[in-house]
C-alpha cells in the first residue's frame, strides 16, 4: 500500500462564535467545539484513507483558553500517526479576535479514527509520512499516545462491567 504524506491530510475549518454558539458567559459551548474537532478529524482521515471512517476514541480534549463571542475559531487537524486500520489525528484550535486579529491557541485534541470498507469492516490505512519538524515531534509521541489509549480502554471496559445496571444513587443522609 502506498505511503501518504502527514500534510495531505491536512483540514482546515473557519467559523464565527455566533450567540446560539454560546454558553451564558458568552464563551462558546465546549461540546460545540468538541463536534467542530470531530468534524475536521474525520475529514483529515479521510482524505488519509480515502474511506469512510469512524471515531474510535476522542483520546484527549484540552481547552487551554475561552472563544468568546464575535471570536473566529479555526481549527488545522492532519494525520500524526497509523497502524494497520486505525489513524491518529492532531487538532489545533485558534481563536481569532476579528477585531484585532490576535491569535490564541485555544485547545488541542487528539482523536483516533478506524477506516471501513461497505460493509462497515475494518480495513488497511496508508503509513504516514512525518516531514515537517510539528509532524515529526507528535510523530515521534504516537506510540507512547497509544499505550495510554489502550490502558484507558481497558478502564473503561473495567468498569463497563462492573457499573452494567447500576444507576448511581444518591447517597442517603
Amino acid at each position: 500500500m502506498e505511503k501518504r504524506y502527514a500534510s495531505d491530510s491536512i483540514t482546515v475549518k473557519t467559523s464565527q462564535i455566533l450567540p446560539p454558539d454560546t454558553n451564558a458567559y458568552g464563551t462558546l459551548f465546549g461540546g460545540k467545539l468538541m463536534a467542530y474537532i470531530d468534524d475536521v478529524a474525520v475529514i483529515s482521515a479521510v482524505r488519509h484513507s480515502r474511506s469512510t471512517c469512524v471515531t474510535a476514541s476522542t483520546d484527549s480534549v484540552d481547552f487551554l483558553a475561552s472563544v468568546k463571542l464575535g471570536d473566529f475559531v479555526i481549527l488545522e487537524s492532519f494525520v500524526t500517526s497509523t497502524h494497520k486500520t486505525s489513524m491518529e489525528i492532531f487538532v489545533k484550535v485558534l481563536a481569532e479576535n476579528f477585531g484585532t486579529g490576535e491569535k490564541r491557541v485555544c485547545a488541542t485534541s487528539f482523536l483516533t479514527f478506524v477506516a471501513l470498507d461497505e460493509n462497515d469492516r475494518p480495513i488497511p490505512v496508508p503509513e504516514v509520512i512525518p516531514v515537517s519538524d510539528q509532524e515529526k515531534e507528535l510523530y515521534d509521541g504516537a506510540e507512547l499516545r497509544r499505550e495510554r489509549r489502550y490502558e484507558r480502554r481497558a478502564q473503561s471496559i473495567k468498569m463497563a462491567k462492573e457499573f452494567s445496571g447500576e444507576i448511581i444513587k444518591q447517597k442517603e443522609r
